[in-house]
């Protein structure tokens, strides 16, 4: 369903009336041609709607020019900053904080300081910016000497950044510099400054030059508007969509246009995102992060899968981002790669170095391995992208062409990099995908829009003479809007007041006056959520617990239509396995089969199976399985030398095992630090084990399959021994704890897994036990007691079961018990939906 269609029916607000009536008055007092004056607005959405008013006002004679500073001083002039400037592009400043690090001597920390430089100079790049270039220095030095100084220590590498932040700040020229400039002053007759919320310094110290044409008018304050409504939310998603039906109901009622407050990015996109699928054209005034866009994500997932070191999810991912990547063979790859677990792709690739998908990855990662300058690099990956059919897309994608222009990659734009020294030094590919990230984190992207609008995104503070109808404000918890906002940058409130920086309560007062403008709004609605992601609790803003307080808010109804829903369970499923196949049978399906009859014609029968995660933190199970592999190199190695020192082969097959299954690094070094005491308690119960038994170690690893009356068994024996008597003695190894291991060899206990094995094994009188081998206490072999007697009642058991299979009895999910908590099937069998 859209929403219904509305017209914009803001009026014109009495506010603006008089403001501009005493623009006109000041203009005539000062004989000053309309013309050649200016009515500096705090804030350029503010020009269209002023001029629309003045013609509106005054139809005859001249208008004033409504400009913000940032347009008036585009208007005035053309600037192009020098080599070394602050800019404020993000991608020209990396390169030149990079730059002026290794100037610095901090030239090996590049890559990770250049973030952080910026962090320290973007706050003062509107301070230096509102000076006239003739005092910058002055406050250059001045503000020198509220730094710490240089020296050893903890904090010599923050007193290294902020001077060369504020000495990199201070001796940049800035595209304002213009509007201090003799040209302008010539050419104007009167400048009327309407402050924002929060002073401005530019805007101040323009005032000061010309303080025999300026004059300050503010607009007049609006009258408070309707009692707010508040509206507590239970979490993100239902403030959400609450807000959104918030937004509709106004339209609805023919209120347009409506200001959404953007407090969160987050949540003012999934809003953004509600609204969208109702038919609801949306003006975002804020935008969001260009890096958050599908086409920034594409790019970067291919720098990420040509790192040297790229994990085999890297790769994958961009893979499934290409066009052109062959959807059949990067199937048959993924599955073999996740069936093996694979999670470094040098290796993946070694493996699968036949295949053609393979031999195109690996060209492409070739091709964006060599340093390069930055010009170069733009180029290679054009080419890459261009070579696997993504590079037309990402021009034709509204949020692509903001990804290419941000970072100059179309074919032409990059020649500002050509002749820009910065852009000369070479880049390694980490140090460009590094580059690129924060150029994409730094850059907003604005989605198209229709004209006129009816509801505009827009941040709290400039709802300032912005005739709204009606306001929805989401986010108004403690965290997303305080009554005193957080200071930007790392500077402390010290070094901000000598910096002339906003301080924590020009800030406060801010924000105050930007709720007061807030609830001058006709109708408005206020929404926060009472718990966080996490599930951490939250307040209501100060703001609107002030409300409560005084009285002065009423307790918002929940616009959202509610529906009757008739519930409609489904039935139990009820499958019959008779025409798949039930073996061959290994013990863990046949427990499957015992635990859950649906689990084992899903999971067994009709082959389904969850995909591994090849990224997934090293667990006890990773554990389990490296034990395994080390017990196995170990055993085979004592096998051939058994004169060998025991403690240094059992290291070697470690550290072996480690490799081969990927397990280096800080992930796995809780284990690394648990293995002497595992190694040494292992060895302990290996003398004694040989000493009392005489049992020799014959195989590991060892697949079998046997045929066992009308069954066909298949298994894998951790390890077998033989007896001195000729019987095998099958050991499986176990990691989990004693208590659980014990448990399992309990009378009355379901646990097949030693029976079965028993049946494998083909021998008369076979012996079967588990060895835990843990990693706080020390290897103990636990043996099965009358296992020959478990044996033949499996086998039995299993003949029976597998009988009423073939007849066609219904394979139907037990739904009960801990197997549900964990199963593959369980969304397969609807357990959660039925009668």
């Amino acid at each position: 369903m859209l929403a219904p269609s509305v017209t914009n029916q803001a009026p014109t607000p009495s506010n603006w009336a008089d403001l501009l009536a005493r623009v006109h008055a000041s203009l005539h007092e000062q004989a000053a041609h309309p013309a050649r004056s200016v009515v500096l607005l705090p804030y350029a959405q503010l020009a269209p709607l002023a001029a629309r008013l003045w013609a509106a006002q005054y139809p005859d004679g001249y208008a004033p020019r409504f400009e913000s500073t940032r347009t008036w001083a585009a208007r005035v002039g053309m600037f192009s900053p020098a080599p070394t400037d602050l800019s404020g592009e993000h991608g020209r400043d990396w390169l030149t904080a990079a730059g002026l690090l290794e100037a610095a001597g901090l030239g090996a920390q590049r890559q990770a300081l250049a973030g952080l430089l910026l962090e320290w100079a973007a706050p003062l790049a509107p301070v230096a910016a509102s000076l006239p270039p003739a005092l910058r220095p002055d406050w250059a030095q001045q503000a020198r000497a509220a730094l710490p100084p240089l020296g050893e220590g903890p904090m010599a590498l923050e007193a290294a950044l902020g001077r060369i932040a504020l000495a990199w700040a201070g001796s940049s020229d800035y595209a304002t510099d213009v509007l201090f400039g003799p040209r302008v002053g010539q050419t104007l007759d009167a400048l009327v400054i309407v402050p924002g919320l929060q002073p401005d310094l530019l805007t101040a110290h323009l005032a000061e030059h010309y303080a025999d044409k300026a004059t300050w008018l503010a607009l007049p304050a609006d009258p408070p508007g309707a009692t707010p409504a508040l509206h507590v939310c239970a979490d993100g998603e239902d403030e959400a969509e609450r807000a959104a039906a918030c937004v509709l109901a106004h339209l609805a009622q023919g209120r347009a246009p409506v200001a959404l407050v953007a407090g969160d990015r987050v949540l003012t996109r999934r809003i953004s995102a509600l609204l969208a699928a109702r038919g609801v054209p949306l003006r975002d005034e804020t935008g969001w992060t260009l890096s958050t866009t599908h086409a920034a994500a594409r790019l970067v997932a291919l720098l990420r899968a040509a790192a040297r070191g790229a994990s085999t999810d890297a790769v994958l991912d961009w893979l499934k981002l290409a066009p052109d990547a062959d959807a059949a063979a990067l199937r048959t790859l993924e599955r073999q790669l996740r069936r093996d677990g694979v999670r470094d792709w040098l290796e993946a690739s070694a493996r699968t170095a036949g295949q053609p998908l393979t031999h195109r990855v690996e060209a492409l990662r070739a091709a964006l391995q060599a340093p390069r300058p930055l010009a170069d690099w733009l180029a290679a990956l054009r080419e890459a992208l261009a070579a696997w059919g993504a590079w037309q897309p990402l021009l034709d994608d509204a949020a692509g062409a903001a990804v290419a222009d941000a970072l100059s990659l179309a074919p032409g734009a990059d020649t500002d990099w050509l002749a820009w020294p910065a852009a000369r030094r070479r880049l390694g590919l980490r140090e460009f995908t590094r580059w690129v990230g924060d150029t994409l984190e730094a850059a907003s992207f604005r989605p198209p829009h229709p004209p006129n609008a009816p509801v505009v995104v827009l941040p709290l503070s400039q709802l300032l003479g912005r005739p709204f109808v009606a306001l929805v404000l989401p986010g108004a918890d403690e965290q997303r809007l305080p009554a005193a906002p957080e200071p930007p940058g790392p500077w402390t409130a010290a070094q901000r007041q000598a910096l002339h920086l906003p301080l924590r309560e020009q800030l406060a007062a801010a924000q105050a006056a930007a709720w007061r403008v807030a609830l001058a709004v006709p109708q408005i609605d206020v929404l926060w959520r009472t718990s966080d992601d996490s599930g951490e609790p939250l307040l209501p803003s100060p703001w609107v617990q002030a409300l409560r307080l005084q009285g002065q808010s009423s307790e918002g109804v929940d616009p959202r239509a509610r529906r009757a829903l008739i519930a409609k369970p489904v039935a139990v499923p009820a499958p019959s396995g008779a025409a798949l196949p039930t073996q061959p049978l290994s013990a863990s399906s046949y427990e499957m089969l015992r635990a859950c009859p649906y689990r084992f014609f899903a999971l067994r029968q009709l082959g389904l199976a969850e995909e591994g995660e090849l990224e997934a933190e090293v667990d006890k199970r990773d554990f389990g399985i490296w034990l395994h592999e080390v017990l196995h190199r170990f055993h085979r190695a004592l096998q051939a030398d058994p004169a060998a020192v025991r403690a240094a082969l059992l290291d070697a097959a470690a550290e072996q095992a480690m490799q081969a299954l990927g397990l280096q690094g800080g992930a796995f070094l809780p284990f690394a630090v648990a293995w002497p005491a595992v190694r040494d308690g292992y060895l302990d119960w290996l003398a004694g084990h040989e000493a009392a038994t005489g049992a020799v170690f014959e195989e590991g690893e060892q697949g079998v399959r046997r045929q066992v009356g009308e069954v066909a068994l298949l298994g894998t024996f951790d390890r077998v021994d033989r007896l001195p008597d000729g019987a095998p003695l099958v050991i499986d190894y176990k990691t989990e704890s004693p208590a659980r291991t014990q448990a399992r060899l309990k009378t009355g206990s379901e646990d097949t897994q030693l029976p079965f094995y028993a049946l494998l094994t083909g021998h008369d009188a076979p012996q079967a036990a588990y060895l835990n081998v843990g990693e706080r206490e020390p290897a103990r072999l636990y043996a099965s007691a009358q296992l020959l007697e478990h044996a033949a009642a499996l086998h039995q058991g299993i003949e029976d079961d597998l009988a009423r299979i073939a007849a066609g009895h219904p394979l139907r999910p037990l739904g009960e018990g801990s197997v549900c908590d964990w199963c593959a099937a369980r969304g397969l069998c609807r357990r959660d939906f039925w009668s």
